[in-house]
């Protein structure tokens, strides 16, 4: 074989090997617009399984129908004045494969002659994969944008609720100041007051500075994370935003609540329910939040109809499981009951927790009270507080009995002529 032709063997091989095996999509386009090579690789593109389905067709063969028309106009310009097009042009660019999906692809184009003709050279790429991250990564920015214009609402009504309730200490001041014969009692209540806003400001500094310390510190490292397979460290800190701004709102409410208490804008509506059921559904719900191990387990004995205010009663219910579920061991075990005899409707809770020291016993109601022993527990020291209002709106009791070490049970008791029983 002369050496020229065995060069051009060689060159051949070279060549097809290259094509065939390439990891990248590549057409080869006539001057009429027609395929007349296409390597193995942009067969699977595309779903086919032989090049003979696409050699003499149109380009437009592998574009969705909507854009043929304007396709047919840039290619025939394209081919009359060829020129280099490297991909990543910030085109969106569309193509179709044989079953007629779509999907995102970037396109390299580029011309040469041959035996006199123009031919194109397309190198076609895949980029659903990099489409779909950059849309999640679009939408993490979003919901930021959206937590963070929260963010600034909540400390917006914060800072509106801290301001009224220090314009109301301030006009109790005043008040008790006006009379000397009541200077004892303004002196007194006085105290009792600073003591109020020394336990404010020792829960408020804690409480808030916590979560907001943990998004301003999360917001700072997501936006440091640019690369993609840093995905999983931006899904971190995100979340940790959102489980911040939701201790925030509990917060919030618990401030809510105690205002519209205080201002006697919370009114009983008594309504005729299914206790049991009730009762069900808050165990249910509130078991998303148990620690490992923990078990809730509840029984009921009696007639199930009863009229309380469901909502008050629910918010009572979620607040004493929350706690008890806060102040339990992981693998310790929560009993809730609940009996409706002839005269009495009476609701437990039992936790396996911490329990109560003697000393604390007799402040548990108080507002803003926490226990000696609760300091690296979270919690605003208004929850029991809320409770034991909510309970006397419903004309019942509250009590408790607990034991350090050996858990706490919560017991509320409704008279049936008072709770309206039916």
């Amino acid at each position: 074989m002369p050496t020229s032709e065995l060069q051009l063997k060689i060159e051949k091989i070279k060549f097809e090997a290259l094509f065939e095996y390439a990891s990248i999509g590549i057409l080869v386009v006539n001057q009429k617009a027609e395929i007349i090579l296409a390597n193995s690789f942009l067969l699977t593109q595309f779903g086919y399984e032989n090049a003979n389905e696409l050699i003499g067709k149109k380009i437009e063969f592998l574009i969705p129908n909507r854009f043929h028309a304007a396709h047919v106009h840039e290619r025939d310009d394209y081919i009359e004045k060829p020129q280099r097009r490297p991909m990543g042009l910030g085109m969106d660019l569309y193509a179709a494969k044989k079953d007629g999906s779509e999907f995102p692809v970037e396109v390299s184009l580029n011309n040469y002659l041959a035996g006199g003709e123009s031919f194109v050279i397309a190198f076609v790429s895949d980029i659903t994969k990099r489409k779909e991250i950059e849309n999640a990564v679009l939408q993490q920015k979003e919901q930021l944008a959206i937590n963070n214009e929260r963010i600034a609402q909540f400390n917006n009504d914060l800072e509106k609720q801290v301001a009224l309730r220090t314009s109301q200490l301030r006009e109790t001041l005043t008040e008790l100041e006006v009379s000397k014969e009541e200077l004892q009692k303004a002196l007194s209540k006085e105290k009792e007051l600073g003591d109020l806003k020394s336990r404010f400001v020792s829960m408020a500094s804690h409480e808030f500075r916590t979560p907001l310390s943990t998004i301003l510190s999360s917001a700072s490292l997501v936006s440091k994370y640019l690369k993609e397979e840093e995905q999983e460290k931006r899904d971190k800190h995100i979340n940790r935003i959102k489980s911040a701004v939701t201790n925030l709102t509990d917060i919030l409410n618990d401030f809510l609540s105690i205002g519209k208490i205080e201002d006697g804008k919370v009114i009983a509506h008594f309504t005729v329910f299914d206790i049991k059921d009730l009762v069900n559904t808050v165990c249910n719900e509130i078991a998303g939040i148990i620690k490992k191990g923990q078990q809730i387990k509840y029984h009921h004995k009696g007639s199930q109809l009863v009229e309380l205010d469901p909502f008050l009663f629910r918010n009572v219910m979620i607040n004493l499981l929350s706690n008890a579920i806060k102040f339990s061991p992981p693998g310790g075990l929560i009993q809730v009951g609940s009996e409706v005899s002839e005269t009495h409707i009476n609701v437990c809770v039992k936790d396996s927790g911490i329990g109560i020291s003697e000393a604390d016993k007799e402040h548990l109601f108080e507002r803003f009270f926490r226990g000696a022993n609760v300091t690296n527990i979270q919690g605003t020291g208004l929850g029991l507080h809320i409770v034991e209002k909510y309970v006397d709106l419903m004309n019942g009791s509250i009590d408790f009995t607990s034991e350090l070490e050996k858990g706490t049970t919560f017991t509320i008791t409704f008279d049936l002529h008072a709770a309206n029983m039916l």
